[in-house]
């Protein structure tokens, strides 16, 4: 089981060419043809617990608010054809059903995976991280158009133009002010959003969304090119607590 989660891991963090199948957001091989790429990725055709959904029908289960306290360094940022990623240096960890996760990496995707009550938001950042077995938990964030977000500008500044680039981080990036005040969220069981679909990761998303300006948005479509969101899928009797 040890060595099946850390490959689950692994598929979140490497990059794109390393999947035996080509697949992108546009294209022949788009997220909704995910279940076709071949027999190791039947998940994601047939799996119950698919991610990302539509946040709606939610039950009060009082959950307390996030510990969350930041001390990681962003080591470097990767234009992987797919997403912009930032790695970091494994210092930042919170406790969930007494279990240590700590953070891996951030990356974004433009417009929103997820929704709520059938909103869709500009831009969605999800915070992997592991625990000392490869159980995933993500911290979702879900961002609207406004004010100018400052912790944000540095990761445009720096972000690779190129695809399949990845450049060193030397400027800080201030992860804890990427986050709502609140720290109140969303809670429910789901997959991996590419190949191969595993199932078994907790989902957290930050009920209260932050801001990021126009300019800023525009910046993150011309860097990724594309739309790189998978569909919502089915709920299938899952519950989701708030």
């Amino acid at each position: 089981m040890k060595g099946f989660l850390s490959v689950c891991l692994t598929a979140l963090l490497i990059t794109p060419s390393a999947y035996a199948i080509p697949w992108s957001y546009e294209g022949n091989n788009p997220p909704e043809n995910l279940g076709a790429l071949g027999t190791q990725h039947q998940r994601c055709k047939e799996g119950a617990y698919q991610f990302p959904i539509d946040i709606r029908g939610t039950i009060e289960a009082k959950l307390p608010p996030l510990p969350l306290h930041f001390q990681s360094h962003a080591t470097n940022i990767i234009n992987n054809g797919q997403t912009l990623q930032l790695n970091v240096d494994d210092k930042d960890n919170f406790s969930l059903d007494g279990i240590n996760f700590t953070l891996k990496q951030f990356h974004f995707h433009t417009p929103s995976e997820n929704t709520i009550e059938g909103k869709s938001f500009p831009l969605e950042a999800h915070f992997v991280h592991s625990d000392e077995k490869g159980n995933l938990a993500v911290l979702a964030i879900m961002f609207e158009v406004g004010d100018k977000n400052e912790a944000l500008q540095p990761i445009i500044d720096y972000a690779p133009t190129d695809k399949n680039q990845t450049l060193p981080l030397d400027n800080i990036i201030d992860i804890a002010s990427l986050f709502p005040a609140s720290k109140h969220y969303y809670r429910f069981s789901g997959s991996l959003t590419t190949p191969p679909c595993t199932e078994g990761v907790r989902w957290l998303v930050m009920k209260d969304s932050v801001s990021l300006s126009l300019q800023q948005l525009d910046r993150f479509k011309a860097l990724l090119g594309m739309h790189n969101n998978r569909p919502t899928q089915p709920l299938n009797g899952r519950m989701v607590v708030q």
